[in-house]
Parts: structure tokens; C-alpha cells; sequence
């Protein structure tokens, strides 16, 4: 049997049945250093419990999974060493030897769908790494997608990933991509892109109906629900293309390949940056946290 610990909210939400809201936690041990990750992670629970919701940040603790975290639980994720980062294929492995072990977009998703959680708010999903035609470095995010019944709120992918192919993929695989309240899909720290949004819906009722009526049907999967950054906190798409390109070259320069692509070229952005894409990281994190509450409530009404 797996060992699932509530918090004493999240328990508390469950037993009343108010809508809750889903969190990762690798935004707290690989995102940002302490004590700024905690601080975040703070700031986003407590906008979704201002917007009428209830945060259940995910994580396994010594082998339990963990639905909702204490606060001192928050504090000593946000300083704990060599914490792994678990995915799907992890997840079991890391529960069975005792691990601790920080969700991923993936591992997020499981975890809300056993505990009966259906929104999910987060920055940004992986997806196509750029060359990935031929390496097949693809993020185990969109599978999840394809086949967990979670909404997941993003600002999209990650800007450092191959956008266009990213889409290619969700598509083959029937999962709905929705823009919410634009025309064009939003590229994470940049509101808009050159991307026509496949959906678009500006009504999160009608969101939460479509994800009902997916059910219904028997379709598999979840809905990504792609939510611009606000426009004030935004790196504009212009300015920070060839940022990103600059990055890359020095990623293929030096020979950086595999798992240690991703927190490199996060890190040169930063320096490149000087340190706007953080604080963006921070402002589309929490706008993700009120509209995901407030998806939560729609389909509360839906289904209570």
C-alpha cells in the first residue's frame, strides 16, 4: 500500500469539500536558492487561499507521499540538501527506498489525480528539447499529459525548449492546449509568441465543462491550460530571443548535453538578464496559482 500524508489544510479541505489546487515542489529545490524558493512557494499558497482554494504542494518526505506540506515541512524542503527530482519513472523508486524527492510537472499530476485533486498550477511544462528530431529528448510532462486526467495551468513551455515541435507533440498525442484569453500561445517569460494557439477560451467555466465532458466521453488525459505572463512582469519575445540563442551557443560551446542543459541555460538567462527572468518566474507562478483557483472553484460547481 502506499503511505499517502495529508496536511492538517488540505485534510481539512478534503473533509469539506472545498476545491484544492495542486503545487510542485521542484520550483523549491531546484528553481531559486533559500530563501527566496520559500518565500515563493509561501506567496503562491497563500494566492490560491486568497482566491477561495486550498494549495497542496507535492513532495515525498522519507518515502511518503506527502499531499499538502506543513510550514515547517515547507522550510525544511527549501533547505535540504541532494533532494531528488522525481518524474514518473522515478516516483515509485524514490516512495520504496525511503527517499525524499521533489515532484515534477509529472510526478505533480499523479500525485493530485490519487488524491482525487483535478487543477494543477505550475510555470512552465518541458517539453521538446531543441534537437530533439534526432535526440528524442522529450520531457515525460507531455506524456502525462496525454494520459492523467489533471488540468494543468502553465505560462507554457519553457522558452529554452523547441516550442513549435513541443506543440507537434501534444497534438499527436490528443492533448487540448488552451490559451486563456489570447489568440497566440504565451512562451513563458514572454506573453505572446509567433504560435497560433490550437484553442482558445476565455471562459474558465467553460473550460472546466470541457474537462468534465472529456471525462464523460472516456478520453484519457488532461487539458494544458496556457496562461500568458501578466504584461508588466514580461521579458518581451524580441528582446529575449536572442538571449536565448546566446545561451544555447554557449551550451553547445562548452559541450553541456543532457540533464545539465536545462539548469545551465536557466542560469545564463539569469546573468544574461540580470536577474529579470527570476522575478518573471515569480510573477507567472503566482498568476498561474489564482487562475488555477479559480478553474478549481468552476469545476466545483460542476461536480459537487
Amino acid at each position: 500500500m502506499i503511505e499517502i500524508n495529508y496536511s492538517s489544510e488540505v485534510d481539512k479541505a478534503k473533509a469539506e469539500g472545498r476545491p484544492i489546487v495542486a503545487l510542485e515542489s521542484t520550483i523549491i529545490t531546484h528553481g531559486m536558492p533559500y530563501p527566496r524558493n520559500v518565500e515563493t512557494a509561501q506567496l503562491v499558497e497563500q494566492d490560491i487561499r486568497d482566491a477561495g482554494a486550498t494549495p497542496a504542494t507535492m513532495a515525498v518526505l522519507n518515502g511518503i507521499l506527502h499531499v499538502g506540506l506543513e510550514p515547517e515541512q515547507l522550510q525544511e524542503l527549501g533547505q535540504a540538501k541532494n533532494v531528488a527530482k522525481i518524474s514518473r519513472a522515478d516516483m515509485a523508486a524514490c516512495i520504496a527506498t525511503g527517499g525524499t524527492g521533489a515532484t515534477t510537472v509529472a510526478a505533480t499530476m499523479i500525485a493530485a489525480r490519487m488524491a482525487g485533486i483535478s487543477v494543477f498550477a505550475t510555470g512552465g511544462i518541458g517539453g521538446v528539447h531543441k534537437g530533439g528530431a534526432t535526440s528524442f529528448d522529450i520531457s515525460a510532462d507531455l506524456q502525462e499529459l496525454a494520459q492523467t486526467p489533471v488540468n494543468v495551468i502553465c505560462a507554457g513551455a519553457k522558452a529554452i525548449l523547441d516550442l513549435e515541435l513541443t506543440l507537434e507533440y501534444l497534438e499527436t498525442q490528443g492533448v487540448p492546449v488552451i490559451t486563456y484569453g489570447q489568440d497566440t500561445l504565451p512562451a513563458f517569460w514572454s506573453a505572446q509568441s509567433d504560435l497560433t494557439a490550437p484553442l482558445r477560451m476565455d471562459d474558465l467555466n467553460e473550460i472546466a465543462k470541457a474537462y468534465c465532458i472529456r471525462r464523460d466521453m472516456g478520453l484519457p488525459g488532461g487539458q494544458l491550460i496556457a496562461n500568458p505572463i501578466p504584461v508588466k512582469a514580461q521579458i518581451p519575445i524580441e528582446e529575449l530571443t536572442p538571449i536565448l540563442a546566446q545561451a544555447q551557443q554557449e551550451a553547445d560551446k562548452l559541450g553541456v548535453t543532457g540533464k545539465a542543459v536545462t539548469p545551465f541555460l536557466l542560469q545564463r538567462i539569469f546573468e544574461l538578464t540580470e536577474g529579470r527572468s527570476l522575478e518573471a518566474n515569480i510573477a507567472l507562478v503566482r498568476n498561474n496559482a489564482k487562475l488555477a483557483a479559480h478553474l478549481a472553484k468552476e469545476l466545483h460547481k460542476l461536480t459537487k
